[in-house]
């Protein structure tokens, strides 16, 4: 069962959200929350698996909320087109991925367990506009990050930003999953990040890879 804390300060937003999650079978809403500091609260009562995060709340916006959760709590932002320094500060600060408030329910209900899965959620139509707000901002500790990286973990790190699950990952450098998840897990530690969605913008902060690059 996927636990989750709905975070937004509009209660009809929380109580479609709710509807929606609670038709599946092996999701449940422990929790909700109309603002980042009663989200916070919250999620260390509940310990969800999964917050739905709102950006623009009263008393604590999602961003500060994202960076007190708990480690283990992923957070996944509900967004719009124009919040995109938004999403980009908020994946920065820990968040697994966001979504357009304008998907579709089935969209919404395969992103909460995607996110619980661990995987990086980055919805294609403003990827790239993200890419380019990246690019734009430059981050000056991002180099230290990966300087303790070996090649084998810098090939690794470049295979999950580009969007590649362990299975294409192993195939593509001849390693086991397993293998795979071992160097994945040491590239977590080693970098000082959350998830795969930090390691997506590491990789571009750092200039691992490019738009377009081969």
């Amino acid at each position: 069962m996927i636990e989750i804390l709905i975070a937004d300060d509009q209660a009809l937003i929380r109580r479609g959200l709710r509807l929606i999650l609670e038709s599946e079978p092996d999701l449940r809403v422990v929790a909700e929350a109309g603002d980042g500091q009663a989200a916070v609260a919250a999620a260390a009562a509940t310990t969800p698996d999964v917050v739905l995060m709102d950006l623009r709340m009263p008393t604590m916006d999602g961003i500060e909320a994202i960076r007190a959760l708990p480690r283990a709590t992923k957070a996944l932002v509900l967004t719009t087109f124009s919040d995109d320094a938004l999403v980009y500060a908020a994946l920065r600060a820990g968040a697994s991925g966001y979504l357009l408030k304008t998907a579709p329910p089935e969209h919404l209900v395969g992103a909460v367990r995607s996110v619980a899965a661990g995987d990086a959620l980055l919805d294609p139509r403003i990827t790239q506009r993200l890419i380019d707000e990246v690019l734009t901002r430059p981050a000056p500790d991002a180099r230290r990050a990966i300087a303790a990286l070996t090649d084998r973990e810098l090939e690794v790190l470049e295979g999950v930003a580009r969007g590649h699950s362990n299975r294409e990952i192993a195939t593509a450098s001849h390693l086991s999953e397993a293998t795979v998840k071992t160097y994945l897990s040491r590239i977590l530690t080693k970098t000082d990040r959350r998830d795969r969605a930090q390691l997506v913008v590491l990789a571009y902060e750092t200039g691992l890879i490019r738009p377009g690059r081969p």
